[in-house]
């Protein structure tokens, strides 16, 4: 028998329930009451309390003794609606307001009916806490999804964290609790106490919460409607008309933490950030940045990719309304925001979404589904439909709210096998016996689906290791729906490629050519990433083999590469200054190394890249088509040289890309061309701008009517050590023979564009490089 009942053996059972917090639904019992003699009953439970008074102190309530339950009986033309409690503590303060048990219920059941079934995009807007004014008085609406607990409370400083105080009432099927609180005011801190059914009590965060306390505290911090002022309406439209696969898309990928930090070491708010940053991508000329997870985190270690807040921005660079100025801001420079989201899996911590109501609740309860061994945390069950909205509404939330213009998804390969990294015996076949995770399927074309209906637009970007086909193929169509995929096949075969030392690579050439055989199955971006520059892999600088000029100029070459390959681009920070270290993610990046003139170097290359890569057509417009791509010679192992050409949809701006990947000038380096005319060399990786040996072909070559590899023209070319040219064609565009599978009406549309006449063209610092061997 509970200590309760034995002391107060003639208390009723409901009555003893809620004096113990342990009843689903306070609104019995406290509250208002009509009586079937026309009287009313208010009860009130207030742990803190020495006397309690409704309205202008002319009604006092009686103490049930020996408890905090204080119960009034009485006509109920003596008391208004909504009614005022004045409540004394033991120091004899007074304390004023309204009964929160005298609210009807806030939640509409369509709400709850559409969550159940997993097709609310927007769970966010009901569930968590919300300001609002109810009968003109104002407070915060709470509600969390918990049908395992057997009763669940609000606690804050605004009740000494007491759970008895403010207990829930849960909507009956659904699993939601709600209870709307008047008086609370924002940048109050709140958390959820659950009692579990084993009886046990636990305190949680909200998982819908809007702001959290800075690490290592937790709480959540309430919210009111933001007042802040958007002025990004024509990026929307824009980004909401553009083709964007025809587009320029070279990506800056950012650890906020440890890009800049303060002379004092300290993070630096979102607000200096957004300026900082929008400096330097305009300087570099990215169109992107990419945010590894600002999704609030307990652990700087994790790099944010051990999730607790779904719904906040984490409170280490500033509010809510910083992060929107932050979006905001780099709008107005014409720069995206990409996102790191992470759907694949959470972490243990006791405090979050782990066993939330006492049940494994948001992950599977079988380990063999519900554990990720290598990283320790845990998966989500994707075939919940609860756990599907709350993930739906995080990924329309950041686009919603924050007008994110993309999601980079985390770990896609770990979400698509129930085999991931497992032995056998150690995972669950799906129904057809097979190793796909058939809800993770599901989810990711609802996902994709979904958040490309809502934001046109928008990108959904995929990291996915694995061979699983379509994955940036329309759902319609049998794929995962994607805009892109990370191409992580080539990032290895190139950086193995470029590892070795030249004299041996002539018996790798099929790592840099392999990637063509698939290059146009997925809409691929070329991801040279944080997760290469860390974990013992070594610096981009230092991977490359050879004295310290040779690293420079094969990284040079790399990004030159790079650049003119077919896909979208990504580089992240300190990589474009060929930053000297392995990324330590509790330090900033080493800017100090720019006052070397080789480090210095890179970082114009770089620049120059993204400026050719934008300026010239043929480098952006037809990524994802083979009809943008052209090998002039892929043979040449011997020499360790490749040749290709860059083509426009209508093939009427031609580019031709030479790479040279040993230290061995090649002088008078013939290529095949099919248009005769003056190519400009508009990129050398050699030229001594950069820190090269500044051998190079004198801004630029003519053709000559000599035919070569099947072509009816040739541009014979010097070739720098170590290095790569880019040479652009200058004759009358209309002379260039259409790729094939061009589109005649937009051949038409371009036809008087070319890359001496294309804005932000390049100096000619780079084009009047002289040999010098």
């Amino acid at each position: 028998m509970p200590e309760t009942q034995r002391r107060y053996p003639d208390l009723p059972e409901p009555l003893l329930r809620i004096i113990e917090a342990r009843h689903h639904d306070p609104f019995e019992i406290l509250g208002r009451h009509e009586q079937d003699d026309g009287s009313v009953v208010v009860r009130v439970l207030l742990p803190r309390a020495a006397r309690v008074r409704i309205g202008k102190g002319d009604i006092e309530l009686s103490r049930i003794e020996g408890t905090d339950l204080f119960v009034w009986q009485g006509p109920a033309s003596a008391l208004e609606e909504r009614y005022l409690i004045n409540w004394y503590d033991t120091q004899g303060q007074v304390h004023t307001q309204y009964d929160p048990y005298g609210f009807a219920p806030q939640i509409a059941d369509f709400d709850l009916h559409l969550f159940g079934e997993g097709r609310h995009w927007h769970a966010y807007r009901f569930l968590g806490a919300h300001q609002r004014e109810v009968d003109g008085i104002s407070g915060f609406q709470f509600g969390v999804w918990a049908p395992g607990a057997t009763r669940v409370s609000v606690v804050g400083a605004f009740n000494n964290w007491d759970g008895r105080e403010h207990q829930m009432r849960v909507r009956a099927g659904s699993g939601v609790w709600e209870l709307f609180i008047p008086g609370l005011e924002p940048e109050t801190l709140y958390k959820f106490e659950l009692r579990a059914a084993a009886g046990v009590p636990m305190v949680k965060i909200d998982p819908y919460a809007a702001a959290y306390q800075e690490r290592p505290e937790n709480a959540c911090i309430l919210h009111g409607p933001s007042d802040f002022e958007w002025n990004d309406g024509d990026w929307l439209e824009r980004r909401a008309r553009a083709n964007w696969q025809q587009q320029p898309m070279s990506v800056y990928e950012v650890h906020l933490g440890s890009w800049q930090r303060a002379e004092d070491g300290r993070f630096l708010n979102y607000r200096e950030l957004a300026k900082q940053l929008a400096a330097h991508c305009q300087e570099m000329g990215f169109t992107h940045l990419e945010l590894l997870p600002i999704t609030e985190h307990p652990l700087d270690a994790s790099w944010g990719y051990q999730a607790t807040g779904y719904f906040a921005p984490t409170a280490r660079f500033g509010s809510p309304d910083d992060f929107r100025y932050f979006v905001d801001h780099l709008h107005a420079h014409d720069i995206g925001v990409l996102l790191d989201w992470v759907p694949a899996h959470f972490p243990r911590d006791t405090t979050a979404l782990a066993q939330y109501d006492g049940t494994a609740l948001f992950e599977h309860a079988d380990p063999r589904q519900g554990e990720h061994r290598d990283w320790g945390t845990l998966i989500f069950n994707y075939g919940r439909h609860e756990v599907k909205n709350f993930l739906l509404s995080s990924a329309l939330f950041w686009l919603d709210e924050y007008h994110i213009d993309g999601l980079r998804v985390d770990a896609v390969a770990s979400m698509l096998y129930l085999d991931y990294s497992r032995e056998d015996g150690e995972w669950i076949p799906n129904k057809y016996g097979g190793n796909e995770n058939l809800d993770a399927v599901e989810f990711l074309r609802q996902l994709n689906t979904v958040t490309h209906e809502q934001h046109p637009g928008s990108l959904m970007i995929a990291e996915e290791s694995t061979s699983w086909p379509q994955v940036s193929r329309p759902t319609y169509l049998g794929g995962l729906g994607f805009s892109m995929k990370w191409n992580m096949g080539w990032m290895h075969d190139t950086l193995s490629y470029m590892e070795k030392d030249p004299i041996y690579r002539h018996y790798h050439h099929d790592l840099l050519t392999f990637g063509l055989l698939y290059a146009f199955t997925e809409n691929f971006v070329l991801p040279f990433s944080h997760d290469e520059v860390v974990h013992g892999k070594q610096s981009m600088l230092d991977k490359m083999p050879g004295d310290a000029w040779q690293k420079f100029a094969s990284l040079r070459l790399l990004y030159t590469f790079m650049f003119s390959y077919p896909g979208k681009k990504l580089l992240f920070q300190g990589c474009e200054f060929a930053q000297g270290r392995e990324w330590n993610f509790d330090a900033a990046a080493e800017w100090d190394l720019l006052e070397r003139p080789q480090h210095q170097g890179v970082k114009q290359i770089v620049a120059d890249l993204n400026q050719l890569y934008r300026a010239e057509p043929a480098l952006h417009e037809v990524d994802f088509e083979s009809a943008g791509f052209e090998w002039i010679d892929c043979h040449d192992s011997s020499q360790s040289v490749l040749s290709y050409l860059r083509k426009t949809k209508d093939g009427k701006q031609l580019v031709a890309c030479a790479f040279n990947f040993t230290p061995v000038p090649r002088d008078n380096y013939r290529i095949g061309v099919p248009v005769e005319g003056f190519y400009r060399e508009a990129i050398n990786s050699d030229a001594e701008l950069y820190g090269g040996s500044n051998v190079g072909n004198r801004g630029g070559v003519h053709s000559e009517p000599s035919s070569w590899m099947g072509r009816p023209h040739s541009i014979p070319l010097a070739l720098p050590p170590l290095a790569g040219v880019v040479m652009v064609l200058e004759a009358d565009a209309a002379t260039v023979a259409p790729a094939v599978g061009a589109d005649a009406e937009a051949g038409d549309s371009a036809a008087d564009g070319s890359a001496s006449s294309a804005p932000g063209s390049l100096p000619d610092a780079t084009a009047d490089a002289t040999p010098t061997a």
